[in-house]
């Protein structure tokens, strides 16, 4: 063992003891750590190579899937032989076949007896001065044919596995393939390729080099000129099963294994690079340089999720679960930080909780207040038709028997009374729209207090309480406010058009439509008899105020029909467009023809007959009450657009937040603290991983530390790396000056990095990347 590189013994060694910290807080907080993980198909010979590098027999053996669990494998060099599981740490086990049975008892305790899968580690540890510092990943052999109780998608199962530990890039691949088969289509081999295609981390073995038929041999794949790897191939010869059976030792195999090579003619020149002894000092080597290499971004990643853990710790470091005052003094604490939520939310003096994709709180209210409600009220859309139908039916039954000379003031408050009782509706809407916003934002501010079920739940209800008794308070508010707009009718407002105007008014209105006679209002291309919106052009329409007319073309010659105001109570017009059909309505509504609305044609044939009633006197007075309510019905929703927000944010919004400052305190205190501080079960178990989480790093990172980084990047850093395959130049008999030792080095008590550099890849064109240098070892005698 003088070979051995002595800065194995501080790399390896940290990095198993930051897996075993890892390990125990199961597989969702695994850490990508520097690590070889051995791949291969069944009966590929994965098992007889690490027993080979222990020299025991202490795998489980048998026919289908075997090793139904990944096995961590830690080889550690010391003078004494046994072994330890992680899983039962502090006892040693002296004897390798209870290590087999622990194994097997070990997976069938997760997986069960039916050949079931797990992708949860085993970790065992194995000392002995047989070894070098080495740990290894033995996993599942891939399979195709489920066997016994397996699932039918087992092979899909072992794959995905398989696909866990080697796509990460910090981990080197071992993949085992037997000579006997064709490498070309090995599945070791072919599952490497797909997460590593330039080779960079595959270490290509090749095992049954004795069972190749004779006449072949692996010569061109050891060489590494067929389907070349970056860390070339390594040749071994296990034991067959008849040994194993026979329980041959594995000393005796490994003599065998060392003739083999020598004798063979087409492997004698490179037995020194071939066999088990080679290949365990090879992967020691290369595991050694490549912890080396990934520690600083280790080291870095660490540091980072320490960081990221801190913020959660922190919120931990004030709970005690014993504690009452503990838990009183947070709860406090919790609504304290609730009620500035609140008020954040709706006053907006914050950008803590700022939405930057919808509006929220404060924001949305105030959209209620000037967008959603003035647009309830504007869509309050009053039926012209059926407005003036009202008002003649008002002035008529006022009037009685007696035929009115006068405008009737009755009929004017009979009907914008009817219009004020309307604004109700959208105003108690309004308060509900409120009340549903001020439940989003205490749900939302109370998001926080997952941690403790009872209290947010307490809270929500005894704030969510309150808001609906003060939305009932605000309902009963703005009905009154409606109902002072029913009790009086101020028609003396500075605003109010009065009577005199609104008399003005009508009569100007109905002079100019007698100024304007039969003069058109619009022409146009129209479809009739059909449904809107057909885009058919069957005739050109004029229209006037006391006509409507079609024609065959735009020249206006020949006529298609008669004047539909005298001759057709209803007839249905078709536009291409809404625009148009629009267009269309505001002109008709100018010549006095309204839409038709549904059910109108229900009406009776009095009531029909009343409306064809044309009293020039009675169509004034008409126009007058019309003109009167529409400047009254202008004053009242001015006045309820400007009132009902107010209302609402004295009586709800404001209200609501000075109960929560000045009473939610004291109602949360009527309940038992102790209580509503319970964490939930998830919460309870979150901390605790936290905390674990949070110490193990803290742990890998002290762990780390006892490694000199510095000096290990000095050593990468150095000298250009000199071709450890040539001669090494003569030394000069003059001993060179002494220099300060630098900091981390043996000199103040740190580790010195004895660890060879490895060589850069070079690129050769045409044929096979170059094979890393390896280490000289002296041929053995024969």
């Amino acid at each position: 063992m003088a070979w051995t590189n002595q800065g194995m013994h501080a790399l390896i060694p940290v990095i198993n003891r930051v897996q075993d910290a890892f390990t125990h807080l199961g597989r969702k907080y695994t850490l990508d750590l520097p690590q070889i993980a051995v791949v291969g198909g069944q009966s590929a010979g994965k098992s007889s190579v690490l027993e080979n590098f222990v020299g025991k027999d202490f795998l489980p053996r048998g026919a289908g899937i075997v090793t139904r669990r990944p096995l961590i494998l830690q080889l550690i060099h010391d003078q004494s032989e046994w072994a330890e599981f992680l899983h039962k740490k502090g006892q040693r086990y002296v004897d390798f076949d209870e290590v087999r049975q622990e194994i097997e008892n070990e997976t069938d305790r997760v997986t069960g007896s039916n050949k079931g899968i797990s992708p949860d580690p085993i970790n065992l540890r194995v000392y002995s001065p047989n070894v070098l510092n080495l740990t290894l990943i033995d996993l599942p052999g891939l399979t195709k044919v489920p066997v016994g109780d397996q699932p039918a998608d087992i092979e899909t199962q072992i794959r995905s596995m398989l696909l866990e530990f080697i796509t990460k890039d910090n981990c080197l691949i071992l993949a085992v393939t037997p000579a006997n088969s064709d490498l070309a289509t090995s599945d070791a081999l072919k599952l490497a390729k797909e997460v590593d295609p330039q080779g960079l981390r595959t270490i290509g073995v090749l095992t049954k080099l004795d069972l190749m038929d004779e006449g072949t041999d692996a010569r061109d794949i050891l060489e590494n000129k067929l389907l070349p790897l970056r860390r070339g191939y390594i040749g071994v010869v296990n034991r067959g099963q008849k040994d194993i059976m026979g329980r041959k030792d594995i000393r005796a195999a490994l003599d065998a294994e060392r003739k083999f090579f020598c004798s063979h003619p087409s492997y004698r020149h490179m037995a020194d690079r071939l066999g088990t002894p080679y290949l365990q000092k090879m992967l020691n080597l290369q595991l050694t340089n490549h912890i080396r290499d990934t520690l600083p971004s280790l080291r870095d990643s660490l540091q980072r999720r320490l960081y990221s853990l801190e913020k959660d710790v922190a919120e931990f470091k004030d709970y005690h679960p014993d504690d009452v005052q503990r838990k009183t003094k947070l709860m406090m604490q919790i609504v304290n930080a609730f009620t500035a939520d609140i008020d954040r939310s709706i006053e907006g003096s914050s950008a803590r909780l700022v939405s930057t994709d919808e509006l929220s709180g404060g924001a949305r209210i105030n959209r209620l207040f000037h967008d959603n409600f003035p647009e309830e009220i504007r869509k309050m859309e009053i039926d012209e038709k059926e407005m003036r139908r009202e008002i003649q039916f008002a002035i008529r039954n006022i009037h009685g028997i007696r035929s009115g000379l006068f405008t009737p003031d009755m009929a004017f408050e009979a009907i914008v009374k009817k219009q004020i009782c309307r604004l109700r509706e959208p105003s108690l809407k309004c308060v509900d729209l409120v009340v549903q916003e001020l439940g989003m934002v205490v749900r939302k501010c109370t998001e926080s207090m997952e941690r403790y079920p009872l209290l947010r739940d307490s809270l929500e209800t005894i704030v969510l309480t309150n808001v609906g008794e003060r939305a009932n308070e605000a309902k009963h508010q703005i009905g009154m406010l409606i109902d002072f707009q029913l009790a009086y009718i101020n028609t003396n407002h500075e605003d109010f058009i009065g009577f005199r105007n609104a008399e003005a008014k009508a009569t100007q209105g109905l002079s100019v439509k007698n100024i304007i006679g039969n003069q058109v209002i619009r022409k146009g291309w129209l479809s009739v008899n059909v449904s809107l919106f057909r885009g058919s052009r069957d005739s050109f329409f004029v229209l006037s105020s006391e006509n409507l007319s079609w024609y065959k073309d735009d020249q206006e010659k020949e006529k298609n029909g008669k004047n539909i105001f005298k001759d057709s109570k209803q007839l249905e017009l078709g536009c291409t467009c809404a625009e148009e059909v629009e267009a269309w309505k505001a002109s008709f509504a100018r010549a006095g023809v309204y839409e038709d609305k549904p059910g109108s044609a229900d009406a009776d044939a009095s009531s029909e007959a009343d409306e064809l009633v044309t009293d020039p006197l009675l169509e004034r007075q008409v126009e007058t009450i019309r003109n009167l309510v529409d400047s009254y019905m202008n004053i009242t929703k001015k006045n309820i657009k400007d009132i009902v927000p107010k209302a609402v944010m004295h009586m709800m919004v404001l209200q609501v937040g000075s109960f929560i400052k000045e009473n939610l305190l004291m109602e949360l205190y009527k309940f038992d603290s102790n209580a509503l501080m319970q964490e939930s079960e998830l919460a309870e178990k979150k901390r605790e991983e936290t905390l674990r989480m949070y110490n193990v790093v803290k742990d890998a990172l002290r762990i780390i530390s006892e490694v000199n980084i510095n000096a290990i990047c000095d050593a990468q850093q150095g000298p250009s790396p000199v071709n450890r395959a040539a001669p090494a130049p003569p030394r000069s008999s003059a001993p060179p000056p002494p220099k300060a030792p630098r900091p981390g080095s043996a000199a103040d008590g740190g580790i010195a990095p004895l660890i060879p550099l490895r060589r850069p890849a070079s690129s050769q064109s045409g044929g096979a990347p170059e094979i890393p240098a390896r280490p000289q070892i002296p041929r053995r005698p024969l």
